[in-house]
């Protein structure tokens, strides 16, 4: 069945369980995003009836789409994480050297449905410490549903373009974060820059923590400087910064400093 005769049979599924589809041309130009495999995943989400809204697309990133949804009135956000064009190559490498995924391997398939049951994880893990992110609601092969936030069917804005009075605030405090992160959800963020950093409600979100590692992780600390490196980067031309190395020391509780 081609991709046209797949979403229109999706469309009247969803239909029959009341589902509203929102935008619905825009999801059919997508069709790097709505294979097979992801919209049967749709579907049983649909069917188990963790959505009752699925909206137009809010986030286009390098591996994935996020959409709006709705569950019952509350906002989510449905990220899909593209099998076709997904960076198998990227991916491995933070999957590999992970204690808690050492039995992966696979295909590029089975490589995207490890990296989502990997966010849903680190997602949980660095709530429980704490760390602003958004709630993990359920996650299904290459989808994870999360809180939405945002407000009006609207994401936060990026930190990269977003109004905050009081940067050497925001600059500790995601600082902070970073620590609280390491030392007591025990993970690496790996990615960590202005552009996945949430800003709403007069303060930071941390997203995106597909290919947070853990501090065994044979790349965690080089993962980490990188990520100090670029929040100092983005920081320093609002407010004064602290050497990459003295904040380094503050997370990890020691002197070694990888490059």
């Amino acid at each position: 069945m081609s991709l046209d005769g797949i979403l229109h049979r999706f469309d009247r599924e969803v239909e029959k369980m009341g589902v509203r589809v929102k935008d619905a041309d825009q999801m059919k130009v997508l069709d790097n995003v709505f294979d097979e495999v992801t919209l049967l995943a749709l579907y049983r989400l649909v069917h188990k009836k963790h959505i009752s809204v699925i909206g137009g697309s809010i986030s286009t990133g390098k591996e994935a789409n996020v959409f709006y949804g709705e569950k019952d009135g509350r906002p989510i956000a449905i990220k899909i994480y593209r099998i076709r064009s997904a960076n198998f190559k990227s991916m491995s490498e933070y999957i590999n050297g992970d204690p808690r995924f050492a039995s992966v391997r696979g295909t590029r398939k089975e490589i995207v449905f490890t990296w989502t049951r990997k966010e849903f994880a680190n997602i949980q893990r660095a709530r429980e410490a704490d760390v602003p992110v958004p709630e993990p609601l359920v996650f299904d092969r290459n989808i994870l549903l999360m809180e939405f936030l945002g407000s009006q069917e609207r994401p936060y804005p990026q930190l990269r373009v977003a109004d905050f009075e009081d940067p050497a605030g925001v600059y500790e405090f995601v600082t902070s974060m970073m620590k609280k992160l390491y030392r007591e959800a025990h993970l690496v963020h790996g990615d960590l820059s202005e552009f996945n950093i949430l800003y709403g409600d007069h303060h930071p979100y941390i997203i995106d923590l597909g290919q947070a590692v853990t501090p065994d992780h044979p790349r965690a600390h080089t993962f980490l400087v990188r990520d100090i490196k670029n929040i100092t980067r983005f920081f320093s031309r609002y407010c004064d910064v602290r050497e990459e190395r003295d904040v380094f020391i503050d997370i990890v509780g020691t002197e070694r400093l990888e490059p």
